[in-house]
């Protein structure tokens, strides 16, 4: 590493103003983040320093995703990863042009966003469709915001809601069931007549029409569905590392779960014949990957732990309302992006009732 430094302090000039590369400083100041990680202190006390950064808070938020894609490089095949290496290649695009032009530090934010969404999408989606998506998303829901960390909607959703809206056909009929065999799960789906062959409806498509598939099955993540969203073993393993090391609020995911259970729990009490068991409901879609993953994000989610509490009741309700009420067959992506809208007025009215009750106490 100690030589590799030396490249970069040789090479740096180059990239300063007045370089003959400062066009793609950002991409340097990337790279140099990324290897060397360099620390920065303040000048005078007190010296406070978080040890969660940036950097880190995005870490580990890669490395909980990982048992979710592992499942789905298992159940899906190799097909996976050329998903991913789009999604970063034309998300990552979006991001290196937007940094060039405001002159700014390319943000580790879209090392998560880029892995989050091949996992939302359906397994045999056209790829042009992953980078179209992807750009869309970053492009729309974070830089004309003026990017991390003041965009309102998680670029992910936005990305996955538009694919939604503008190729309804293609979303809906992707879907795949999982192959047999570790070997052929890696290499059988790339020709399109196996993709073809083996195409499956979801757990919820198929709930809608009276056939519920079993528990087991949903748990492990032998069924149809979202590449990173069908073992509810391998979310829950993520999102657990997620709470522990306290990146996740634990506030967000217990009301997301706790009110979908609730109004779940009542509907299937009332109709049991009409609506699902609620454990069922819970492995099935992209419920906890949503509560988990998606709705935690610090960004586009509430500050104030009161504006979370509210916050993941709209979310675990909407769901259920629109999984039981409309024709669409999963709620979990237009919640969480109602949720990202209301996200700022929450924390407004938390901390206006508290600055009153303040002033009446004084």
């Amino acid at each position: 590493m100690k030589g590799l430094l030396k490249v970069f302090e040789a090479i740096r000039p180059s990239f300063e103003q007045g370089g003959k590369l400062r066009v793609f400083k950002p991409v340097f100041e990337a790279l140099d983040e990324a290897f060397f990680a360099p620390s920065a202190t303040t000048v005078t006390a007190p010296h406070v320093r978080d040890p969660l950064d940036v950097k880190r808070f995005m870490a580990m938020v890669v490395i909980a995703l990982f048992p979710c894609v592992l499942a789905a490089f298992y159940f899906f095949g190799l097909r996976f990863a050329v998903m991913i290496l789009v999604s970063y290649a034309a998300g990552g695009a979006v991001e290196v042009v937007f940094a060039m032009v405001r002159k700014e530090n390319i943000n580790e934010g879209f090392l998560v966003t880029g892995m989050l969404f091949p996992l939302i999408l359906p397994p045999t989606l056209p790829l042009w469709m992953v980078g179209l998506g992807v750009a869309f998303g970053v492009f729309i829901g974070k830089e004309l915001f003026g990017g991390t960390g003041r965009n309102v909607f998680n670029p992910a959703l936005v990305g996955r809601c538009f694919l939604a809206l503008a190729y309804p056909a293609k979303m809906s009929a992707s879907w795949l069931g999982p192959g047999n065999g570790l070997t052929g799960r890696l290499f059988e789906y790339a020709g399109a007549s196996a993709v073809d062959s083996l195409s499956s409806a979801t757990p919820l498509a198929m709930a809608k029409q009276g056939q519920f598939i079993g528990l087991r099955e949903m748990f492990l993540g032998n069924i149809s569905g979202s590449a990173g969203e069908t073992s509810a073993i391998a979310i829950i393993l993520g999102g657990v590392f997620l709470l522990l090391t306290r990146v996740a609020s634990w506030r967000t995911v217990a009301s997301i779960l706790g009110s979908f259970v609730l109004l779940a729990g009542a509907l299937h009490y009332a109709q049991p014949g009409t609506f699902g068991p609620v454990l069922w409901h819970l492995c099935a879609g992209g419920l906890l990957f949503g509560a988990f993953f998606m709705a935690t994000d610090p960004v586009t989610s509430p500050i104030t732990n009161t504006g979370k509490w509210f916050y993941g009741i709209i979310i675990g309700s909407v769901t259920v309302l629109i999984r039981n009420f409309t024709g669409y067959v999963e709620g979990v992506t237009f919640a969480i992006l109602l949720g990202n809208i209301v996200a700022p007025i929450l924390d407004e009215i938390v901390v206006g009732v508290r600055i009153r009750r303040l002033r009446s106490e004084g």
